[in-house]
């Protein structure tokens, strides 16, 4: 048994994956491998065999983790309870604040990854279409035409893409502060204060 195991407690698989995580968003997919994250966490790579049969199991739970946190979480805000479309859209903007819904950091480098993997690019497209769908269903939901809610639901996307791409660093405070007129682009109507007050409640 290599001196290094003992030394230290046999790392959990999040360990693994919180290690993979950092190299994939700092690096992208070629820097995943299996001894430079043994090194990097300090442990043999036996370690490693505890929990994943090879690096492509490895692979595939980051990106069912990416799956299931952004996907999942924009689809659910966007069906979430509201009663207006003002209301909706604050709870879709909770992925925007809170990276516990949507990790922007793990979108873009799936994205980067999948343009040189065919069968991610395959999920990537997937995954859009799930967002799109939802969101065009969310502004139906309250009286939007169909055609009228796709375009909305795609200018959403195709914002947040660009925010994503461009990795633009804004303060929590001041992300915020453009939410209402952020609706009022995407929407054409403005919140009204009780409704931005209930969306502020849950940031502080």
């Amino acid at each position: 048994m290599d001196t290094q195991d003992i030394a230290r407690p046999r790392l959990s698989e999040e360990d693994w994956l919180a290690a993979a995580y950092e190299v994939l968003t700092d690096s992208g997919v070629e820097a995943v491998k299996v001894m430079p994250l043994a090194k990097r966490l300090g442990v043999s790579r036996t370690s490693f065999y505890w929990h994943f049969k090879d690096r492509e199991e490895l692979l595939e739970a980051m990106v069912r983790r990416w799956e299931e946190r952004n996907t999942g979480n924009l689809v659910a805000r966007s069906e979430a309870y509201a009663e207006s479309i003002a209301e909706a859209m604050f709870n879709l903007f909770d992925c925007w604040i809170d990276p516990g819904l949507f990790d922007a950091r793990l979108d873009l480098a799936i994205r980067n990854w999948a343009r040189n993997d065919s069968s991610l690019q395959e999920r990537l497209d997937l995954a859009d279409s799930q967002r799109e769908q939802a969101m065009t269903k969310m502004f139906i939901r309250f009286g939007y035409p169909q055609a009228d809610a796709l375009i909305r639901a795609r200018a959403m996307i195709y914002t947040q893409i660009g925010y994503i791409s461009m990795q633009v660093h804004e303060s929590t405070e001041y992300r915020i502060s453009l939410m209402p007129g952020w609706i009022k682009v995407f929407t054409g109507t403005s919140p009204e204060q009780r409704e931005l007050d209930r969306f502020l409640a849950r940031h502080r």
